[in-house]
């Protein structure tokens, strides 16, 4: 028997490795299995290059679990080692020192195993003592027994245990891992880290539920698709297997909208096979979907900055055997041959999106809707890739065309093109809320697009600032006539009092917890809506971004809404409320109207009587009379109002238009809602 150390310098590598592997232990079985599925492969390689003649036999790398023993065994008929080979990669680490390597790894736990070639040693995570049992595939080799128990010391010999070629490697896990114990756990993490490895991988035998109980089938339970659908060239494959694949492994998920096969041999080897997915809503429950490989091999599946941002909502498998495999994120994110790889996943996607519009266009506009969000992403966050999709974004309008950019240009420009040249792309986010809205643009010739995306916004103050002299306004931001500035002057037909006199009528019933309310006045034909309540585009844009960004946005989420009041001086409803106003307040109105006056005429008297004066010169009698007027104007000037205030809330049209406006921008719930409809009925009998 052969006693001995481990080649390292320090008395503590098992600790150390305990230490800083604890919070990721599970990857000691990817390791021990990645082992057997090398040797394995190994195997085969000899066998087909002439050097070993006789059946290979059964392959399966085997995994099996004795609870009684507390042990974990993994098989493999592969390659096996000899005494001078298990001295050489099981016995010789070298470190200088832990203190050492303690420091020059801090904070990257997870470099050492792969890094070190300390694959093998990952087993003393959850183990106080590992075994080997090893025969070599060469002839007249004898069997090898290692062991050791989580110190630096070992012992090995010969034995004839081991008869057959190959690797047998029995962990007794120790106390604080006997989790790993249960069968369900196993096969969950060789589920997670070895489902697609080149060779198959059995635990146990298949079960069936009978009589209410598991029965076993007698069939070894194979673990892993050793060819799967990512290996194969695209050429042979259907559309149908990549749907297949996309389900095994997206089981509760809707069929993708497309995929992109990777397949790359120069200047770097990747293959894989990407989705877009259909996303309706929460981004954020999206993300974690790419799975990162390395020779079919699980990497990790947060896959942030080893990927384009927006590349992480597709979902799917990327593998590479340049990917460093036992290295922290951190290391593979500043990994060189990554970023090539990101750089290079993210023109593959703008390529296959520009293949599919320009080949089949009609589709491509079919599924603009699924794709947008990734887009858009890309678009925001991406400066290369957002250069290489410009020709392919889409607008569809109202009425479900679509059109590039340069297209839609070419349509809008006479008629949406504002005072200062600038060209105005008129959009809505929800077509049936601001139906009349759309309409009442549509009749002044404009055209409007659908922007109801989640990333939407984001896309519009992003474009406006790349796209100088192009414009975006929601079709409800403005009334229709005021949408985009002309040159011509809008002019209404009611004087300054009766302007006065309408902004206190419609005020004294507009909703006051609901927003501040500005009223201004327009001539929107008879055939116009009497009123139209209207958010300014600037400050609606940017409390919608408060709601989906935060920081700086934050600041306009504070700020209360602030709606213009649209008064069209030509409607007869208008009209209407005039007559009524002034029957029932004509001449009260009117002679208020003379004493504001009065009271004004005596203040510009005084005004002018004192305007050279110093304020010590000003006798006291003529300041208490200054005094007295202000009071006296402010106290008829809020009788006008009262009045007026009094007679809108009792004259049911003045609250069935303040209604109909609200009810237009979805701001008409509750209470209110059944006042206008009761009111509404009343009307109509």
């Amino acid at each position: 028997m052969q006693k001995g150390k481990i080649g390292v310098t320090t008395e503590n590598i098992f600790p150390i490795i305990k230490q800083f592997l604890y919070s990721d232990n599970e990857i000691f079985l990817r390791e021990m299995v990645s082992n057997a599925v090398d040797a394995t492969q190994k195997l085969k390689a000899m066998a087909s290059l002439g050097k070993i003649k006789e059946e290979l036999g059964d392959l399966t790398v085997k995994v099996s679990v004795d609870k009684k023993k507390k042990t974990i065994t993994i098989s493999d008929k592969g390659i096996g080692m000899t005494a001078d080979e298990v001295e050489k990669y099981i016995n010789q680490i070298a470190f200088s020192s832990a203190e050492e390597f303690l420091e020059k790894y801090k904070g990257q736990e997870n470099t050492i195993i792969g890094h070190f070639g300390l694959g093998f040693y990952s087993a003393f995570m959850v183990s106080d003592k590992v075994e080997i049992f090893t025969k070599s595939y060469q002839k007249d080799a004898k069997g090898i027994y290692w062991s050791c128990d989580g110190s630096p010391e070992y012992q090995m010999e010969e034995t004839d245990k081991k008869k057959d070629r190959g690797t047998d490697i029995i962990l007794h896990i120790d106390k604080d891992n006997e989790d790993y114990l249960e069968d369900y756990k196993i096969e969950e993490l060789l589920k997670k880290y070895c489902r697609f490895l080149p060779v198959e991988i059995g635990f146990g035998n298949k079960k069936e539920w009978k009589d209410d109980k598991q029965i076993d089938t007698g069939e070894p339970n194979i673990i892993n698709v050793t060819q799967p659908l990512w290996t194969k060239k695209p050429a042979d494959i259907k559309d149908e297997e990549y749907n297949v694949f996309y389900h095994d492994l997206y089981p509760l998920n809707e069929d993708p909208v497309f995929h992109i096969h990777l397949n790359v041999d120069y200047p770097f080897n990747l293959t894989g096979i990407l989705y877009f997915p259909k996303i309706k809503s929460n981004i954020e429950l999206q993300k974690n979907k790419i799975q990162l490989y390395s020779n079919q091999v699980f990497v990790t599946d947060s896959v942030e900055g080893i990927v384009p941002d927006f590349l992480t909502l597709l979902h799917g498998i990327i593998d590479s055997p340049d990917i460093p495999l036992n290295v922290s994120r951190s290391y593979l994110q500043s990994d060189q041959n990554v970023k090539k790889i990101s750089s290079h996943i993210s023109k593959k996607v703008a390529d296959k999106l520009t293949e599919i519009f320009k080949n089949d266009r009609k589709q491509f506009e079919e599924k603009w809707n699924d794709l947008k969000l990734f887009i858009y992403y890309g678009v925001v966050t991406d400066e290369k890739f957002a250069d290489k999709v410009k020709d392919i974004l889409l607008f569809e309008n109202t009425d479900g065309k679509f059109f590039t950019l340069e297209e839609y240009k070419e349509i809008i420009k006479d008629n949406q093109t504002d005072k200062n040249k600038n060209l105005v792309i008129l959009y809505a986010t929800d077509k049936e809320k601001q139906y009349s809205y759309i309409e009442a643009a549509k009749d002044k010739g404009y055209d409007v697009v659908i922007m109801d995306g989640q990333l939407d916004i984001h896309f519009i103050n992003h474009f406006e600032q790349k796209e100088s002299g192009t414009r975006f306004t929601r079709v409800d931001a403005e009334v229709a006539d005021k949408l985009i500035e002309k040159d011509e002057e809008q002019k209404v037909s009611l004087s300054q009092d009766e302007q006065d006199d309408f902004i206190q009528v419609f005020q004294a019933v507009l909703p006051k917890d609901q927003g501040e309310f500005l009223v201004s006045f327009n001539d929107s034909g008879k055939d116009g809506l009497p009123l139209t309540i209207t958010q300014q585009e600037f400050m609606r844009r940017m409390k919608d971004m408060s709601k989906m960004g935060g920081g700086e946005m934050n600041f306009y989420g504070t700020l209360p809404d602030t709606y213009s009041v649209v008064v069209n001086s030509e409607s007869p409803l208008i009209g209407k409320i005039k007559k009524a106003k002034a029957e029932k307040l004509g001449e009260e109105l009117e002679k208020l109207r003379k004493d504001i006056k009065k009271i004004e005429a005596d203040q510009k008297k005084i005004e002018d009587k004192l305007k050279d004066k110093k304020e010590d010169e000003i006798p006291q009698a003529d300041k208490d009379k200054k005094e007295a007027l202000i009071k006296k104007l402010e106290e008829v000037r809020q009788k006008k109002n009262k009045k007026l205030q009094d007679f809108a809330k009792k004259t049911p049209l003045v609250n069935e238009i303040v209604d109909l406006a609200l009810l237009t921008q979805n701001m008409l719930k509750g209470k209110s809602l059944d006042d206008f409809v009761k009111r509404s009925v009343k009307l109509i009998k």
